[in-house]
Parts: structure tokens; sequence; C-alpha cells
């Protein structure tokens, strides 16, 4: 969102967010992404079940998420009595023409995968930034074991051909809800075939998830300064 003002940002934020909530009908079980432009998609949810009559169930990808959902009254599932959701919506840190993903900049990327893969359909809310037309600028987020995790980044840095970090948050190691560290592997612009990547990558042992999302984005509710716009994945769910 380069040369754009705070406020700008939250108001493609604030739309995009409310937009993604017309896919979202009542009795549905739905997925709470985590990050700043799903917080207003949380809230809008919570608004349609106090004032338009709006019943839903949801399963929170973050504590974040989850805390805001009881705070809007949004009644949250277990898993155990949950085998599957209807829809999702989330953020993204790109994508590109093939609705695939990079996600987990928020460090969430394990329970968002979780949720995604077992939702019957995803809307991905972004601003024109996050559109690319070859992932890896942004750095992808490697969830790994704390156990040998210095191991599991030589085996990742084998296979990236630039440097691979340990995620620091205010001067200390960043560990996700599940406790897990996250690895930043900075590839650049070269994932053109992001299912043989996150096969790769998924094969090293010590990592837990990989923020490649692929072949899961039925949607992208795109923001920009003149409004929101659909983008539709061709044969997908929605």
């Amino acid at each position: 969102m380069s040369g754009w003002t705070d406020e700008q940002k939250t108001a493609m934020k604030k739309a995009a967010g409310i937009s993604a909530c017309q896919f979202v009908k009542s009795g549905m079980q739905v997925g709470l992404g985590t990050g700043s432009t799903v917080t207003h998609t949380v809230a809008e949810l919570g608004r349609r079940m106090r004032e338009e009559g709006l019943v839903i169930q949801g399963i929170p990808t973050s504590v974040a998420t989850q805390n805001q959902a009881i705070a809007e009254g949004i009644p949250l599932l277990d898993w155990a009595d949950c085998d599957g959701l209807d829809i999702v919506i989330d953020g993204a840190d790109e994508f590109d023409g093939d609705f695939n993903l990079i996600k987990g900049g928020g460090g969430a990327l394990l329970r968002e995968k979780i949720v995604a893969e077992s939702s019957a359909s995803m809307v991905v809310v972004a601003d024109s930034s996050k559109r690319v037309d070859v992932l890896g600028a942004f750095a992808l987020p490697i969830e790994v074991n704390p156990y040998g995790w210095q191991q599991t980044m030589r085996r990742i840095s084998a296979i990236c051909s630039g440097p691979v970090s340990l995620r620091q948050n205010e001067g200390e190691d960043f560990l996700t809800d599940n406790g897990n560290p996250i690895l930043d592997a900075n590839f650049g612009a070269t994932i053109s075939d992001p299912v043989a990547l996150e096969a790769d990558l998924r094969a090293i042992t010590g990592v837990v998830e990989v923020g490649l999302f692929t072949g899961i984005c039925d949607v992208v509710v795109l923001a920009s300064i003149d409004g929101c716009e659909i983008l539709r994945k061709p044969n997908g769910r929605l």
C-alpha cells in the first residue's frame, strides 16, 4: 500500500474485510482468519449476528482471533465436534495469477492451513500490493519444530537461494501459538512452481508447515482506493 495514507490503508482494509462477508450465510460453519484486514471481517460478522439475525459458528486460526470472536459474541466450535467448515476468510502476504498464496507473515500459518484445508471454500482479503506475477518477494514463512531447528534451517538453506533467518519479535525468538519457531526463507520472486517447492520443504524432517497455500483459494477480495474487486478463480468452488 505504498503511497497511501494510514487512513486510506485502514479504510481499504475495512472495505475488503466487510465485503468478504457477502459469502457468509446463516447456518454456515466459518473459519476465521488472522490479520489486520480479517479483524474487520470478524467485527462485521458479529454485527450481522446482533443486528441482522445471522446465525453462524466459527473456528479461529489464532488466539488473537479467538479473543475477538468471543468479544463479538460469535459461538466457537471445537474440532472434536466439527469435521469440516463451509468457508474460511483469511488474508495473504502474496497471491499469484493461479490463486496460490504465501501466508504466515502474522505467524499463524499452521492453524491457518489446518482451517483452510478443512473448508469447502476459501476467500482471501488482500490489497493490490499483494498481487504478484511470481511468488517469493515476501520471505516464505516456515514453521519448524523447536528441537534441532538449527539443523532444519541448514537443510532449508541448501535449497533456498537467499538467506534463511529465525524470526524475532522485539529482540526475542518469535514463537507461534503452537510454541514453534518460524524461519523466514528469502527465495526472492522465483517460486514459479509453488506445489513442488512446498513438497520439497515439507519433506524436510523438522518442518511443521510451509506458508505456501496452493490450490485452496477460490476468491480474492482485492481492495483498492477505488473500492473492492472480486477476483474468482476459474472453476473455483465459489
